[in-house]
Order: C-alpha cells, then sequence, then structure tokens
C-alpha cells in the first residue's frame, strides 16, 4: 500500500483501531460539562457547553475511551473499584519499592561512571550533559537497558511483542545494498505516554530533549545528563529555541556518521496521544537530512489505556501501577533515506515519514496539535481558553 492511502482525516466518530478497544471500554459519561439535559432554569444563566460525547468526537486523538473515562475520573462497576482496591493495597507498594529500588540502583551507577568528568555544555550556555567514553560509556549503556527493562517490568510490561521490518526483501532487486550499512541519526517515534521513554532506553539507549527542569531533579537529573539529553526551556522561543535547533542537528548528523555516538530519540508529533492517530509532525528531526528509523508502539488494552493525554501523572502512575498486566507492541519499520528533494525539503521528509508510518502503524492521520489539545483539557476542567489557539506550539 502507498504512503498516501492513509493519508485520512480524523473521522467524526470516534473509532477503534487494530481491535485495541474491547466491549467494555464505552466513553464515560460523567457531567465534567454541563450537558444538553441540564434543566431549563440552570441553562439560561449558563453558557451552552459542549457534552463530553461531543468533545470526544471533535478532539478525538486525545480522548480516553477506556473503562476509566476522561480524565480517568469516569465512574467504575464494583468489580473494578475491588480490583483497584486490592492493588492499591498489594500490587502499588510493591511495585513502589521496587521501581524506587531500581531507579537508586542506575543512580549509583551514573554517580561512579561520571566521577571526575566535566559536563559538557553545547553553545556554552545552559545544562550541560555527560559526555562518557570508553568503561564509562559501556556501563551506563549496558546498565541503562538492563535496568530501563527492568523498570518496564515493574510497570507490568512483562513480554513486549516486537516487530522487525527493517530487512528488505531479499528478492527486490532495487534495492540498493550500499544504505543498508548506513546508521541513522535519528529514531522517529509516535509519542503515546512516558513509557515509550523506557522502552527506548532498553532498546536503543538515545539521547533525547527534555525539559531544563529536568535536569535538577532528584536522580533522574544526573540519569538524564548520562543520557546525553538536550534540555530546552519550553518557554523561550529566541536564541535558547535556536540553539536547541542548531544542538538537535549537531547531534544527529555525529550519530549518523559516528558509529559510537548516541542516536537522538525525537516524537515529531511534540504532545502525546491516545495512540490511536498521528499529529502532523514538527521538522526538527528531519532537517540534519540525514535517514531517521520510524518506530511505532501501540500499547494493546482492554480496561486502562496507559496513554497519557488527559490525566495528571499522578493519578495515571497510580492506575498503571493497578493494572496487573500492561501490553506494548513495537513496529520497527526500516530506515527511511531521504531523497534529494526530501532533503531540501524537510516539511516533504516529515510528511512523507509521517504517512509511511501511518499505515505501518494502522494509524489515523489528525491534523489537531497541542493547541487544541489545551482547548480540549480546559473544557473537560470547566474553564475556556480561546487564547490557546493562537499559542505557538513548543
Amino acid at each position: 500500500m502507498a504512503p498516501n492511502d492513509a493519508a485520512t482525516t480524523a473521522p467524526s466518530e470516534p473509532v477503534s483501531v487494530g481491535g485495541r478497544m474491547s466491549s467494555e471500554d464505552t466513553v464515560a459519561t460523567r457531567p465534567l460539562l454541563s450537558s444538553p439535559s441540564t434543566s431549563p432554569s440552570a441553562a439560561s444563566t449558563m453558557p451552552v457547553q459542549e457534552s463530553i460525547e461531543e468533545l470526544d468526537r471533535r478532539y478525538a486523538p486525545y480522548a480516553r475511551r477506556d473503562a476509566y473515562g476522561p480524565m480517568g475520573l469516569g465512574p467504575v462497576g464494583a468489580a473494578e473499584a475491588f480490583r483497584l482496591a486490592f492493588a492499591a493495597v498489594v500490587l502499588v507498594p510493591l511495585r513502589v519499592v521496587a521501581g524506587m529500588l531500581v531507579l537508586v540502583v542506575y543512580y549509583l551507577v551514573c554517580r561512579v561512571c561520571t566521577l571526575r568528568v566535566e559536563e559538557e555544555r553545547e553553545g556554552g550556555e545552559g545544562d550541560g550533559y555527560a559526555r562518557l567514553e570508553g568503561w564509562r560509556r559501556e556501563g551506563v549503556v549496558r546498565c541503562g537497558r538492563a535496568l530501563a527493562r527492568a523498570m518496564l517490568f515493574v510497570f507490568g510490561f512483562y513480554w513486549i511483542r516486537e516487530y522487525d521490518c527493517r530487512f528488505p526483501d531479499a528478492e527486490d532487486e532495487h534495492v540498493d545494498h550500499s544504505k543498508e550499512i548506513e546508521r541513522p541519526g535519528a529514531i522517529v517515534s509516535n509519542h503515546v505516554s512516558y513509557v515509550d521513554i523506557l522502552y527506548h532506553m532498553s532498546a536503543s539507549f538515545p539521547s533525547f530533549v527534555a525539559k531544563r527542569s529536568v535536569a535538577r531533579l532528584p536522580l533522574v537529573g544526573l540519569i538524564s545528563k548520562c543520557l546525553g539529553c538536550i534540555f530546552v526551556q519550553r518557554e523561550s522561543k529566541t536564541s535558547d529555541f535556536k540553539g536547541v535547533s542548531g544542538a538537535v542537528i549537531e547531534r544527529i548528523q555525529r550519530a549518523h556518521q559516528q558509529k559510537n555516538a548516541p542516536m537522538m530519540l525525537l516524537f515529531p508529533e511534540g504532545t502525546t496521544t491516545n495512540g490511536d492517530y498521528l499529529l502532523p509532525f514538527k521538522t526538527g528531526a528531519f532537517l540534519a537530512k540525514a535517514p531517521v528509523q520510524p518506530v511505532i508502539l501501540r500499547y494493546p488494552y482492554k480496561r486502562f489505556n496507559p496513554a497519557w493525554e488527559s490525566m495528571t501523572g499522578a493519578r495515571h502512575v497510580f492506575l498503571l501501577l493497578c493494572q496487573f498486566v500492561n501490553y506494548l507492541e513495537v513496529i520497527h519499520l526500516p530506515v527511511y533515506h531521504p531523497s534529494e528533494q526530501e532533503k531540501d525539503d524537510p516539511k516533504l521528509y516529515a510528511n512523507n515519514v509521517r504517512k509511511l508510518m501511518a499505515v505501518e502503524g494502522n494509524l489515523i492521520l489528525s491534523e489537531l496539535g497541542l493547541a487544541e489539545k489545551r482547548v480540549y483539557h480546559a473544557a473537560l476542567n470547566g474553564n475556556s481558553l480561546p487564547h490557546a489557539l493562537h499559542q505557538k506550539d513548543d
């Protein structure tokens, strides 16, 4: 199938993609917003607002359709309430302790491997990263991959199903075999959850872009520096933003040319979805004109969707830990080598990779973005955010 065959827009009705939603996954009807059934007297004093169902149709890429409903606050049945209570008492404490143990162990590994290592600052400003070599790099990478997989196990991802499409068909005589040995400079992935980062750490241990505040967090700050993260002040749109863009391009080119340099992990959508959609791609991963490695992540579920798009972090982690088993499927696509036309037009390059990922991952293309997501969140919370649509996406 050609990539253009996937260029469909978000439907007007919520849909099930790839059989990921069961009969238990119904849209919650909890009245977070005033609905058409509001009494006439109340309606006369309140502005007309959309119902949950209407909002979910309009902002389909961000709508939760699992057993917990919008924002994870929908009503649950007696059986589900019992599962949550049991998991909160038995499962969650064990997983929290195990997760903290994994985090502390890896922090200690990073602390040992960065002794007497000075931080390298790109552009001479901001928070730096630990550029490790030799045994230090080997220790950080090997332990990091193993402990990231251990953390996924703690979160209930006991088995990860991977589909490797990276090798071309041997019968295809038109394959340019000289490109097979070329190393991609970046991994581009759809973005569904914070769990995405744990998987990519366990699989290829790439560097990625993170908020500058992450560098100052206890434990996680040092780990992010050992990963070689590029730190960005999201509110800044001036010299800091340009400096980060230049650093990303430099890192991608270095990873493409040097075997031992870590690849960059980039989520071109710029925000998370519910896992059924693919938002427009930003061009940051494609400006370096280097080949990229497309990876598609899917989280099949029955009750709780691991996608993190409309609820608080604490509630999401709690519900994720309460799930006895979580599932993750990964599709590794062949390295995408841009044509000369795509190298000259990063938007074309990004668009073509996006269409390919939509086809191979059975994902629906949507033209919504971060601004619409903010409006959707504001509406769920009963607020209005009319200026969100005019804000530039981060």
